[in-house]
């Protein structure tokens, strides 16, 4: 096991006070010590938007994209070297709004990569615009008459899509998120966890007391995450109960597990040898 500090950045937080993501870089720190994998062996790569900051709080290799595109990149990164340890951290527009597209292609190929989307369920930005997991009749400052649309469930959309680690955490619970989050960088595959996330400046409807009154832990109720019906079953709850915790579970072969050149090893290792680049170009 390493030790926390070992992963502090020297850059200056620019949450708001008590904003839900502290939580969230709390249990990242917690659960890489645990796992003991050294900075270098990390990377993290974020999107636009206030949990697109967190790998800056962070001792790691970082790469802060565009809007929703996140996903394609760690893609990439992870093709580039498997061996890396990658993870993405993505508000709910950022994820499920801009890269809606990105996420269900990640979730098809099996990407092996964690993904941990903070959902605030506004644009936390950009003033607090209603974001795809707003509940409807929710009223902003740009929707002022409340959301008239349905609200996007990126849990049983992930279940749909063949995800094989699907998971909810809330930023409130650090010990609890950070299990999840060990659990999920340790899956074979393609993990998603949805954080339940706070924003005290812009959503005063979910707070921090709204979701532990609502919500049960899975862990304590010994629930087997190996149902997929169950698990959309609990994908759907919301309101007066709120399951937070593993929801399913299926490891299968990742992406780059099917590429037989990185049996070998990692793509970045190879010789450059400009010459047989050259011969293809010429052939085009």
């Amino acid at each position: 096991m390493a030790e926390i500090k070992e992963y502090d950045s020297d850059v200056e937080i620019k949450w708001c006070p008590g904003c839900g993501n502290f939580g969230i870089l709390a249990a990242m720190k917690d659960a890489l010590a645990a796992l003991g994998i050294s900075p270098e062996k990390i990377l993290i790569i974020s999107g636009i938007g206030q949990a697109a900051k967190t790998p800056h709080y962070l001792k790691c290799n970082l790469f802060h994209a565009l809007h929703g595109r996140a996903l394609p990149l760690a893609t990439g990164a992870k093709i580039a070297n498997h061996e890396l340890t990658i993870m993405v951290n993505s508000g709910d527009g950022d994820c499920y709004g801009e890269g809606g597209n990105h996420f269900m292609h990640a979730i098809r190929r099996n990407i092996d990569i964690t993904v941990l989307v903070h959902n605030n369920k506004v644009y936390g930005l950009t003033k607090g615009q209603a974001s795809p997991t707003s509940d409807e009749g929710m009223t902003t400052k740009m929707q002022s008459d409340g959301v008239i649309s349905e609200t996007f469930n990126p849990l049983s959309v992930a279940l749909a899509l063949g995800a094989g680690f699907v998971a909810r955490s809330f930023s409130g619970r650090a010990e609890h998120l950070s299990k999840i989050i060990r659990e999920g960088i340790k899956h074979k595959g393609f993990s998603l966890i949805d954080i339940l996330q706070p924003c005290v400046s812009f959503n005063n409807v979910n707070t921090f007391d709204w979701y532990r009154k609502r919500m049960y832990d899975l862990f304590e109720e010994g629930y087997i995450p190996d149902d997929f019906n169950k698990a959309m079953e609990l994908s759907g709850m919301w309101g007066d109960k709120i399951p937070i915790g593993i929801m399913y579970r299926k490891e299968k072969p990742s992406y780059t597990d099917k590429i037989k050149r990185l049996k070998e090893n990692t793509l970045i290792s190879g010789k450059y040898l400009p010459e047989k680049v050259q011969s293809v170009i010429e052939s085009l």
